[in-house]
């Protein structure tokens, strides 16, 4: 039987009562709305907004006007094009995590990257990206590969972590390991928010946690150097990080009044 990887990290000190907060706040944000209120209009305003801040966090100048009007730049234009398929890739997410993850970077990558290596997993014989500014040289491909699909195995096993754990871990290593040779940065992020949603943390997509980490933008460098280097102590620090995420998520959603544009 395959160890549940996700289980001890989620038991790691003060991540468990963040997690129920975290989720708590998505759950009355939907009950306070109704679950029945929430139409595709709501979702695709949610995730074009988190389009918008990952392309942010990525380095692009584009305005989020810019970006719903479908003039932003080629990190834009990625971020965006992922969440018109972001939906039904969350069903395809604890059966075939690693076509998910290069199908986003096709998504992702469309402009940045030719042909050849849109959704192309990197080998040795090609340069170590460094495309996530402030952090660590990723590492070598025989490690990114080991690691990646031991990632993978975990997400097609049974575990009891909540699922907000399981897609900071998986937005994380993504981000750590760079598996592509451009946009992972964007690829982890929606990685990240692929499984809230298959993971029913937020099966409608309707909060933006992508603008939490925007808005929380000094802290994801580090966060992300101190889970790839500090050890248990690192990887809690990104946890904790990440309920702060999600429930900051949930209030700039735009089923928030105070939080429409």
């Amino acid at each position: 039987m395959t160890a549940d990887v996700f289980a001890p990290l989620a038991a790691l000190e003060g991540v468990g009562s963040a997690a129920r907060a975290a989720r708590d706040a998505v759950d009355v944000l939907l009950r306070d709305r109704g679950l029945r209120r929430v139409g595709a209009d709501v979702t695709a305003e949610a995730l074009l907004r988190g389009a918008h801040a990952s392309a942010a966090l990525a380095g692009s100048p584009s305005t989020l006007a810019e970006v719903r009007e479908g003039t932003g730049d080629a990190l834009a234009s990625g971020a965006v094009r992922m969440t018109r398929e972001l939906m039904s890739l969350a069903r395809q997410a604890d059966t075939a995590p690693v076509q998910v993850w290069t199908r986003l970077h096709q998504l992702a990558a469309a402009d940045l990257a030719p042909a050849d290596q849109l959704g192309h997993l990197r080998t040795s014989r090609e340069p170590l990206p460094d495309d996530i500014p402030g952090l660590p040289p990723a590492p070598p491909a025989d490690v990114m590969w080991e690691r990646l699909s031991g990632l993978a195995k975990a997400l097609t096993t049974a575990t009891t972590a909540p699922g907000l754990v399981v897609a900071a871990i998986v937005h994380a290593e993504l981000a750590v390991l760079r598996p592509f040779p451009v946009a992972n940065g964007l690829v982890a992020r929606a990685a990240e928010r692929v499984l809230l949603v298959a993971r029913g943390t937020d099966q409608v997509a309707v909060t933006v946690p992508e603008v939490g980490h925007l808005e929380l933008g000094a802290s994801y460098a580090r966060g992300l150097t101190d889970y790839a280097e500090g050890g248990v102590s690192g990887v809690q620090s990104w946890l904790l990080r990440e309920c702060e995420v999600v429930a900051l998520a949930a209030e700039r959603s735009p089923l928030n009044n105070s939080a429409r544009s």
